[in-house]
């Protein structure tokens, strides 16, 4: 026994139609461009944050630091340039620029003037000592 289906021309034209559309004609390769989301691992002991950032492809002297309070922002600005030559002829030349940039918080402040950076193998690590907290004092009101 089998079974029947309906067949509905104008719809399977218009499939057909839009086939492939939507490709791209130029295929990139993925392993060239460096990934735009710098990973973190953060860990605190007690007195200080411990700040692991993968930044791959990046160089020392593109990456940004700043702390405010408990604040912290890395930044960088990466580029990739290559080119595939056959000979004096060009074959394929691609050219690639972008910004890495995270931000997170803290849950206490830190102590700019102490933080240690350090950058080796696409990897960023921070100490980022916690801030003295100050003593607390009585306030007698008059």
């Amino acid at each position: 026994m089998s079974s029947l289906t309906r067949y509905d021309p104008f719809t399977r034209n218009f499939d057909d139609f839009f086939k492939g559309m939507f490709l791209r004609p130029v295929r990139f390769d993925v392993d060239a461009l460096p990934e735009l989301q710098v990973k973190l691992d953060i860990t605190e002991n007690g007195d200080a944050y411990q700040v692991s950032a993968e930044m791959p492809g990046v160089k020392k002297e593109d990456i940004n630091i700043t702390v405010d309070g408990n604040l912290v922002r890395i930044s960088a600005e990466t580029k990739k340039e290559t080119e595939e030559k056959k000979g004096d002829q060009v074959l394929r030349s691609e050219r690639y620029y972008g910004r890495l940039e995270r931000a997170f918080t803290l849950d206490a402040d830190v102590d700019d003037s102490k933080v240690d950076a350090k950058y080796a193998d696409g990897v960023l690590k921070l100490k980022l000592p916690k801030k003295a907290r100050g003593s607390t004092h009585r306030i007698s009101v008059n």
